[in-house]
């Protein structure tokens, strides 16, 4: 398993990392230790959570992901060997502490709350899931800024973060779901406040949507803030299994009728061309959408999930694929005649 650093952290993690949303939803506690066991021993040290997963995200399950992890951290008993990135929300889901915010108190909150269900002193990577600011994130598109916004200044939530950082219960920070201003901003405040650096942004990344290209990617190059790759098969899309309106048992997309932005018709095309493309090189679909995103410079981890073991094995295996040239190539076309067709 190959590893990358971590920002300026001096942390390496490995370049898949485990997803976890899926736990307490669509996995039992028993298979969610199941596939973090199987991830370890594959080589995988990176494990991401959220304290709003599972995923859809209600009240009756929220924070489950946190505690199954917890529990499998508990009698595992070897806490120092994995890199535990967690997540706070931000405004929008009113059953999280009553309305999440990134203020002082909230995020305060947030990680007392987080470390309790994991049963661990610290996180390595504490994230922001969203901003407290209008801007454009799960898909929206044509910002309209707005002077009169509720938003928390992000001097606010980075000051909080510092003293989540002195107090021993967070190593490092990071962002989510962020534009080139939210992270230029970000590092400009700890420069000149003497505040936290962030070390990556989680951001969606995949054949349908490389949008992170325009503008973040040189960002996570020149300032050495990696991108953590979420949603690399567009929510199992790219791995064909939706094509042709097929409805496969338990998959996502067949359950929950909410997860909509992969399923236009622009990405039915764009898919069905990725996947010829796949089967033309004896390729499987998922692992070569996988290994375009694990080919990628400014690519600090990709975050995989799965259902089911099976899912689990094709999506660690595409560790071991590298793309050829006349197969980027191939991508590259397709993306030039589709791209985006996903923002």
């Amino acid at each position: 398993m190959q590893t990358r650093p971590l920002g300026r952290t001096g942390m390496e993690v490995s370049r898949l990392c485990l997803g976890t949303m899926t736990f307490g939803e669509q996995n039992s506690e028993a298979d969610a230790h199941e596939q973090l066991d199987r991830a370890v021993a594959f080589g995988i040290n990176f494990i991401d959570t959220a304290e709003m997963y599972p995923v859809p995200p209600k009240a009756e399950t929220q924070g489950l992901t946190e505690r199954y992890i917890g529990t499998w951290l508990k009698q595992r008993g070897a806490r120092d060997d994995v890199i535990i990135a967690s997540k706070a929300s931000g405004p929008g889901l009113d059953h999280v502490r009553g309305g999440p915010r990134l203020t002082r108190d909230h995020l305060h909150q947030a990680i007392d709350d987080s470390l309790k269900r994991l049963q661990t002193d610290y996180v390595d990577l504490y994230q922001l899931h969203w901003p407290d600011r209008n801007t454009n994130f799960f898909g929206k598109l044509g910002y309209v800024h707005n002077e009169d916004e509720d938003a928390t200044p992000l001097e606010e939530t980075l000051s909080a973060l510092k003293e989540l950082v002195d107090a021993g219960k967070v190593r490092a920070i990071g962002l989510s779901n962020d534009t080139p201003w939210g992270v230029m901003k970000s590092l400009e405040l700890a420069d000149r406040l003497g505040l936290p650096r962030v070390a990556s942004v989680q951001n969606p990344y995949n054949l349908l949507n490389r949008s992170f290209e325009v503008g973040l990617a040189e960002v996570a190059q020149r300032e050495d803030v990696g991108l953590l790759a979420y949603s690399p098969l567009g929510f199992g899309v790219l791995s064909g299994k939706y094509l042709n309106g097929a409805k496969p048992p338990n998959g996502r997309l067949t359950l929950f009728e909410r997860f909509k932005r992969y399923t236009s018709p622009e990405a039915e095309a764009a898919t069905q061309a990725y996947v010829d493309l796949a089967h033309e090189h004896d390729l499987d679909p998922a692992q070569m959408a996988l290994a375009f995103v694990n080919s990628r410079s400014f690519l600090t981890s990709n975050i995989i999930g799965a259902t089911t073991m099976e899912q689990l094995e094709t999506n660690l295996a595409s560790e071991s694929v590298k793309l050829d040239d006349d197969v980027l190539e191939a991508i590259d076309a397709i993306h030039r005649r589709m791209p985006n067709p996903c923002p």
